[in-house]
């Protein structure tokens, strides 16, 4: 799996709070990215979560890097009980979007979260041999 700085959301960011991921994507221009190939997108747990009772992950669209009109894409939710070390949130490529920017957004519901990180890039293709990121 090949991987650019540039293409990272999280890089083991705790999620202790609901949040947007540390860094967004900067396409430039409003553009179609998923026209041929679907790019692959890796969200995968590296700390397991405690107290939450569940974490939607949110791709995110906008014209702007502060984000204050942006449109979620897709969502996933994943409960507690499978939000453990190698786990993977599946969404599997990057949506078909129209805006300049592209982030990540964390929401969890139930009790804050003390312990629990998540890594989320994209990547040239996904390794799914069971290997860590």
């Amino acid at each position: 799996m090949i991987i650019d700085k540039l293409g990272l959301f999280s890089d083991d960011q705790a999620i202790t709070a609901s949040a947007a991921s540390t860094d967004h994507i900067d396409l430039s221009v409003a553009r179609n990215v998923g026209i041929g190939t679907p790019v692959p997108l890796v969200i995968q747990v590296t700390e397991a979560f405690n107290n939450l009772t569940s974490l939607a992950v949110a791709v995110q669209e906008d014209d702007n890097t502060s984000f204050s009109s942006a449109t979620t894409i897709v969502t996933h939710t994943i409960l507690l009980a499978d939000l453990v070390v190698g786990a993977r949130i599946p969404i599997h490529y990057v949506p078909r979007n129209s805006e300049a920017f592209v982030r990540l957004y964390y929401t969890v519901t139930g009790t804050a979260p003390t312990t629990g990180k998540v890594h989320a890039k994209v990547a040239t293709e996904d390794q799914t041999n069971g290997a860590n990121v």
